[in-house]
This record gives structure tokens, sequence and C-alpha cells, in this order.
């Protein structure tokens, strides 16, 4: 079945784009060795889909193995997708509905990376090359991609019903027969997604007002998650914006390397829409279009359905700060700041090694203390990101802030001064990312018919907190004299 969704692309609304060139094969049972939408923050014992073998996941903020059972994190069916498998209704005019090798190797290797450091993904369960040949500007290796994902359900997927429904109003359209006229459509998918997703998100007599609230909730906590790893999106558009709270959609993505707030890979986001900075306002003023989309169904009167969705907007930014702010604390391995009562609970860490710290005992600072001065020094002086936080471990073992870059070492002694918890550094700031650079060498040769270096990377990306012995070319950046790394939207 190919799925019918609208969206808003780079700003601009179209009203009919839907799967050109995917199919959902069906939905397949949801197990706990086999969870749906992974929980963040904790190791987990899981049924690997790209490996068909149990491995165990690190993630950033717990020293646990447990096997997820979590019914939040368990939805009942998990969608089993296509994509590369040729034209469907939805196929935009001159499309083949065709996939390339390389693209779908990406997702593989970017949604496994995302997964083994807590971040709610899709994943890659299969690539199959066809045999065929592709056209784009150059011939290029087919290849279907099998990927699960918790659904497919998507914001433009809102945004499409809610048209139909628009329509049906405005002609004065009769009932179908079935029941099943645009508005009905709607107000069943809203409670289909509450429950499939969000089954215990707390419920109101508003079941629309109840979905924006868990959608903006879990979007609010996603984007902090791959912001914390530097990761950039480069598409977030309403239909790459699940309402399951998953990652999805891995084109023009990137990781950031040199800090940089207007960080910008994508060929075509020429005005720095997408950039890393910019992402957690594109994801809000993604949630408002999903608002517009349920006000129907959230009041009869337009303003009062306006000021209530708006006031529920207020919240993802309460989230958002609430979960970029915790995860700073656990990069910088600090305790997590108090929160309101009325605020997102930080988790607590019961891990073995939760309480060991060298130096002073760790002390709650506002993180912004530290991060504010932080962030400055790293895009003036252009340290890697993923590097920087990797070292900091051993900074804090040896109470030693001479190990840091010298523009950062009077920073380093006033962050020693809180008492951070080396172990607690180890488990949060990833060795190894899908770095850039490997990632297109390993697409490169993938494509000549060499598959060795994609599983040597897929390999050392599912092991990111490891350590870097004998993987130091994993951990690295590219050469400065690579230049600017550009991605296009291939998937």
């Amino acid at each position: 079945m190919a799925q019918a969704y609208a969206g808003h692309q780079f700003g601009h609304y179209s009203p009919v784009l839907g799967d050109g060139r995917a199919l959902l094969l069906g939905e397949i049972p949801a197990t706990p060795s086999t969870p749906a939408t992974p929980s963040a923050f904790v190791r987990e014992t899981v049924e690997s889909p790209d490996a068909f073998v149990r491995e165990t996941v690190e993630s950033p903020d717990a020293s646990v193995r447990e096997t997820v059972e979590s019914p939040d994190a368990l939805p009942s069916l998990t969608d089993l997708h296509l994509k590369g498998s040729g034209r469907t209704p939805f196929s935009r005019p001159g499309s083949d509905g065709l996939a390339a090798l390389g693209p779908m190797l990406r997702e593989v290797l970017v949604s496994a990376c995302l997964h083994a450091l807590g971040v709610p993904t899709s994943r890659a369960l299969a690539v199959v090359a066809t045999g065929g040949q592709v056209q784009r500007d150059r011939s290029l290796p087919g290849a279907v991609l099998a990927r699960t994902a918790a659904s497919h359900l998507r914001v433009g997927t809102v945004q499409y019903a809610a048209a139909l429904a628009a329509q049906h109003e405005a002609a004065g359209s009769p009932e179908r027969a079935d029941g099943l006229h645009p508005e009905t459509l709607l107000t069943r998918l809203v409670q289909h997604a509450l429950d499939r997703h969000h089954p215990h998100a707390p419920r109101t007599d508003v079941p629309a007002l109840d979905l924006l609230r868990a959608v903006a909730r879990a979007q609010a906590e996603l984007v902090a998650q791959w912001m914390l790893l530097g990761f950039v999106h480069g598409v977030m558009n309403t239909d790459n914006m699940t309402l399951s709270g998953e990652a999805i959609d891995f084109g023009p993505c990137a990781f950031m390397e040199a800090f940089d707030p207007d960080t910008v890979f994508s060929s075509i986001d020429h005005a720095g829409r997408y950039a890393y900075g910019n992402q957690p306002a594109i994801a809000r003023w993604n949630l408002a279009r999903l608002a517009e989309a349920l006000l129907p169904l959230i009041d009869p009167d337009q303003q009062r359905a306006v000021a209530a969705a708006e006031r529920v907007l207020d919240e993802f930014r309460v989230h958002h700060t609430a979960a970029w702010r915790r995860g700073l604390a656990a990069k910088l391995g600090l305790p997590a700041e108090p929160v309101p009562d009325d605020g997102p609970a930080p988790a607590e860490d019961t891990s073995p090694n939760a309480s060991a710290s060298t130096g002073t005992a760790a002390t709650a600072p506002d993180v912004t203390t530290l991060t504010d001065p932080l962030f400055a020094l790293l895009a003036e002086h252009r340290v890697d990101w993923t590097s920087f936080w990797a070292s900091l471990a051993d900074v804090a073992e040896s109470a030693d802030a001479t190990l840091l870059p010298d523009p950062l070492q009077d920073w380093g002694a006033d962050w020693l001064a809180h008492g951070p918890d080396a172990a607690l550094l180890r488990r949060t700031n990833p060795v190894v990312i899908a770095r850039n650079h490997l990632v297109e060498e390993a697409l490169d040769a993938a494509e000549a018919g060499d598959l060795t270096p994609f599983e040597n990377l897929l390999s050392q990306v599912r092991r990111p907190f490891s350590p870097p012995d004998g993987r130091e070319r994993y951990a690295e950046p590219a050469a400065p004299s690579s230049g600017r790394y550009v991605t296009y939207c291939g998937t």
C-alpha cells in the first residue's frame, strides 16, 4: 500500500505528496525483544532488525542491561516498509520510483548509528541490490530498502486528512454509506495515532489536543537528543515528522564536526532553514501546522481552538529545553538540574557508577553557566563536537584541564571544580559516530562492488561508546583539506 499524505516542504505546502516510490507491506506484531520505538537513555538488549542477532545497544545514560518492555516503547504493531520498489499512484511526473544503492546504504548506517546512540528511529532491515541501474546525474546500481518503523504516520498524514475533511464540508458532499467520509477519517486517524503511539499519554475529552500534546513532547525530546549528538536531519519537512516521535528519512542528513550553529549540509537548503541550531524552531513550526490541521477537532469555536493549541505549542519549548539541559548535564558528567514540580522529571540514574566521581562531589549547576562560554569557545576555534565531548572523560579522570586544547583550559578548570563523573561521561559521549567522510568512503566502495568498508563502518557505529583503542580512524574528524561537506536528498 502506498500511503497518502500532504506536507510543507521548505515551508511550501503541497496538498498531495504520498509514497512515490515506497510501499507499506504490512504490520507485524511488536514484541518485547523487538521494540518498535527504542527507549532512549537505557542500555538495552534487543533483537537487531539489521543483524538478525541479539545485540547490546550502548546508550548514553545508564550502565544497566535490560530487555525493554515499557508499554510506551512498544506499540502493538510495527510497519514493514519498502523504499525504491517502483512507481506508485503518488509518483511525480518523470519519476521512476526506484532508488540507488548508495542512498539506501546510507539509511542503514545512519539509522544503526542513531539507534545505538539511544535515539528513537526507524530501522533498516535489509538492502537488496536489484541488479539494474537507475539513472540520476549518472548511472547508479539500483537497490530496494526494507525498513521497520513504529508507523509511517506523519504530520503530513494529518494535514492530508484535514484537507479532505475541509473539502468535504465546503462541497456539502453526502455521507458515504460506509461511514468513512473525510470528517470521520480525521477523527479516527487521531484516535488511532493516540492509541498506537501514545497509549499512556494523559487523556482529556479532546483527543486532538491530547495527540498534539503527545507529539509535541515526543518531538521536543527527539530533536534535543539528536542535537546533543551534533546531528543535522537536513530535511525537516512536515511529511518527515512522525507522529510516533521516531526519526525517519535520512536523505541529506549528516553529523556536525566543527561546532557551528549555522551548519547546513543539504545542497538545496540555501537559506539555512534546517541548520543545526534552527532545528528546535522548525520542529515547533511543524507542530503548528499539525495544530492547524487539528483545529476543527479541538473546538468548534476557532478562537478557543487556537488558544488551546497555542498553550500546547508553548509546552514544546519547555520540554525541549528540559531535555536539552538534562542532556547537556549528562554530557558534562554532572547531575541534572532540578526541575519544577509541573515540569518533566529528570531520569533517575540508578546505575552502579552513578555516585562515583573523581575530585569533589558533583553539584548540579545551571548548565548554561558552563555551556554558554563553552559554545562560544567551540565555535571560535572550530572544535570538533564529538571529539571534544569524548575527551572529557580522560580530563575528569585525571582532574587535569591541561589535557584540553589551550583555549579551553580555563573553561576546563571551572568545569572540573564541579566534580564531573568520568563514568557518566564515558557512557554519555560517543567515541564513534557515522563520520561523514567515512560514510562517503563506504558508499563509494559499495557502488564499486566492495562492501567491506561499509560492513566495517556499520560494525563500528553499533559500538559508539566502546574505547577507541584500535579504531582511532573511526573516531577522527575529516582532514581540514577535505572542504565543506555537502549532502543530497538521495533517499
